[in-house]
């Protein structure tokens, strides 16, 4: 560098060396940059964190800052250096110490898919964290929680051993996908970010900010999508009329601080509405398969068939001693609850379901079971298959839309003009037709001899028998997309390519018959 600067400027060769510094390195607790808008104050933005890269980085960095600035929205999805992604606890010195000292080594090493921290462990814990280790849990940590990824048999270690093929979680995580597939499986989902937004303009600040419609009765669930004037997609989650005047909004952990930010700052200042995070008031519990509403009907003497409660219902039921809100919703693909259990009853009513569970073969599941099951149905993740530059009609979410409600919606005008003019991309998913490679993310979509699009999450679909992705497909330039060829894709996979089925529905149950029986 000191050469090529030399040779610019001819007057430094004689300038000599005043001082050499080597000082400490700012690492970032997952190794990635800190860019955009502050989620505390509105108008600052920050370009830091650069994690000893900062001389190559600058340029990119100033780039899309000024872009941002200028603009008020990243040039291109960038949540992943999104300095909203971080967690209060972040800036914790005893955290940052432990866990900073383990990512520095990180940089260069290898990226293990599934890799897990060491360090900094243990920060946020579910109520069950000792039960669900007592059985067996194998746990991860995503945004500070300790998660049960997978459960270990009777006389194996919980941890991981890395590789690129089939870790040693592989058939364990496809024993808890079948039992929610044929049984019962109960995960631990107490990481849901939920937030109440409650008073009497509630209505009116929700059904703007949200693309479907907030005006229900009181117990419906609605599951929709928070647009950007672009149509892009700032959030994915579900939303709960509680009252006339109160919602609940369930989104992912990954996306607490993040989403709790956007709705805050879609509250007018004269808006009679307030917004809390009850993240940690409540656990869930969710009960997923299709001998869900047998098990449950067992413990509880509330109603739980299809006809007292429908797909999309929320209501609280008795289940031990306990009070819980039971909502009829799933992110596997079959007939379940999610269970949201005020923190201090958690123990007890895990312990009743597991009590009960014995004699209906219940079966514990974790995450990755839960990430198969999701990729087998083709449900979104925000983060990967749905981002800040995709819209609801690219992604296949347009039955989520709804155009004609009164007041509109913030992005509704962009996904009219887009609407109109057709869609140039589209959310694919495919399916491997050998049962051999696996699928994680980025692997290039091949259409004959041009590469159309890259696979944005994969996993291996143990009822399907093959490895899942989800992926955009691009027309060719100045086209659009209407349909997809059902054999004529490949996916690459360490340098070969491999034939694959394409689908525009989910090719787990495409008529949504399952979930709704």
């Amino acid at each position: 560098v000191l050469l090529d600067a030399m040779r610019r400027i001819p007057a430094l060769e004689g300038a000599g060396i005043q001082r050499f510094f080597c000082g400490p390195e700012s690492f970032t607790p997952d190794v990635r940059y800190h860019l955009g808008e502050s989620a505390e104050l509105k108008n600052c933005f920050v370009a830091a964190g650069l994690n000893s890269i900062g001389l190559q980085s600058a340029g990119g960095v100033g780039k899309v800052i000024s872009e941002w600035i200028r603009d008020g929205h990243p040039p291109v999805d960038l949540w992943e250096v999104d300095v909203r992604r971080n967690m209060p606890f972040q800036i914790n010195r005893k955290y940052l110490r432990e866990r900073v000292s383990e990512s520095l080594g990180l940089l260069y090493a290898t990226h293990w898919p599934f890799r897990q921290y060491a360090t900094a462990r243990g920060v946020r814990k579910s109520a069950l964290h000792d039960r669900l280790a007592a059985a067996g849990a194998c746990f991860g940590e995503a945004f500070g929680w300790e998660r049960a990824n997978w459960y270990a048999p009777a006389g194996v270690e919980p941890r991981y051993d890395y590789s690129y093929g089939r870790q040693n979680w592989f058939e364990p995580s496809a024993r808890e996908h079948h039992a929610v597939r044929t049984g019962i499986g109960l995960f631990d989902q107490s990481s849901f970010a939920k937030f109440r937004l409650e008073g009497r303009d509630a209505e009116r600040v929700i059904n703007r900010v949200s693309a479907n419609d907030m005006a229900v009765a009181p117990g419906r669930i609605v599951y929709t999508q928070w647009l950007n004037e672009r149509g892009g997609i700032e959030a994915d989650l579900t939303v709960t009329r509680l009252s006339e005047h109160a919602y609940l909004i369930v989104t992912g952990a990954e996306t607490e601080t993040k989403d709790f930010n956007w709705l805050q700052r879609h509250i007018e200042p004269d808006a009679h509405c307030v917004l809390t995070n009850v993240t940690s008031g409540m656990g869930v519990l969710s009960v997923m398969g299709p001998k869900s509403r047998e098990f449950l009907q067992s413990l509880t003497p509330d109603d739980m068939s299809d006809q007292a409660f429908p797909f999309a219902t929320s209501r609280n039921i008795e289940i031990g001693y306990a009070l819980v809100r039971a909502s009829r919703i799933t992110y596997v693909g079959e007939l379940g609850w999610e269970l949201y259990v005020p923190t201090e009853f958690m123990q007890g009513v895990y312990d009743e379901l597991v009590g009960a569970g014995k004699r209906h073969g219940l079966v514990h599941a974790g995450y990755h079971a839960l990430n198969s099951l999701r990729m087998e149905k083709a449900y979104r993740h925000w983060g990967h298959d749905i981002t800040d530059e995709d819209t609801p009609l690219e992604a296949g979410l347009g039955f989520a839309v709804k155009f004609d409600k009164p007041g509109g919606f913030a992005g509704r005008e962009a996904l009219l003009r887009q609407k109109q003019s057709g869609l140039a991309k589209r959310l694919v998913q495919f399916q491997l037709k050998s049962s051999v490679p696996l699928l994680y993310h980025n692997e290039p979509i091949w259409h004959g001899e041009t590469i159309v699009g890259f696979i944005r999450s994969g996993m291996f679909a143990h009822t399907l028998g093959a490895a899942v992705g989800l992926g955009y497909v691009t027309a060719a330039q100045g086209g659009t997309l209407d349909a997809v060829d059902p054999d004529g894709y490949e996916i690459e996979v360490a340098g070969i390519r491999y034939p694959a089925a394409a689908s525009l529905r989910p090719l787990y149950d495409p008529r949504n018959e399952r979930i709704k029986r």
